[in-house]
């Protein structure tokens, strides 16, 4: 839906691995611009060993198809879109890795954040669905860039590179979440 936050995640095929070395992480960030940005907002981003997560603001839930079929017409929905990410990545690490078969599980999850139908103040719900979504909001950024260190794989979060937490603590300019959208919809300094 429009105007709708979502925690999406995925993690490998039996929990297996899903990067193997820096340049995978890496290749998989570009994929993400490339495939997730033409539909909204990544707020943040974690990139573990065996899983991800992302906290989505979506903007639109269809994009015209221009890269290669210029004058086709076609347009794409955000989950194929992420179906062709999540695939051509397969792809290039099987070839790197001389294996086939599934890298993920089947199913992306995508748990629907607070709905923001852009209600009226004055609508009798309003207040407490924005103390609800800040509330789930502000908790799943946290929990999203704390998983490095929950995982022992670094002492502070902002410390694991494949993450935006390093971005959100000011030690890294990266570009590829809109900070300001995120600090805005989650209540965030």
């Amino acid at each position: 839906e429009p105007n709708s936050i979502y925690h999406i995640y995925n993690q490998g095929n039996n929990r297996q691995p899903i990067f193997f070395k820096e340049e995978n992480y890496l290749f998989f960030l570009r994929k993400m611009r490339e495939h997730l940005l033409p539909y909204g907002d990544l707020l943040c981003y974690c990139l573990m060993p065996n899983h991800f997560h992302w906290l989505f603001f979506v903007r639109q839930t269809t994009v015209g198809v221009t890269q290669s079929h210029a004058d086709s017409g076609a347009l794409r929905n955000l989950n194929d879109s992420i179906g062709i990410l999540l695939r051509s990545y397969t792809r290039a690490i099987n070839r790197q890795e001389d294996r086939s078969g599934a890298l993920f599980r089947e199913k992306t999850k995508a748990k629907d954040g607070w709905e923001n139908p852009n209600l009226p103040p004055a609508h009798p719900n309003y207040q407490k669905l924005l103390r609800e979504w800040d509330l789930y909001g502000a908790t799943c950024f946290g929990y999203i860039h704390d998983n490095p260190r929950r995982a022992g794989l670094v002492k502070q979060a902002e410390d694991w590179p494949y993450s935006s937490c390093a971005d959100f603590a000011g030690i890294r300019k990266g570009t590829l979440c809109n900070q300001i959208l995120a600090r805005e919809l989650l209540g965030l300094p």
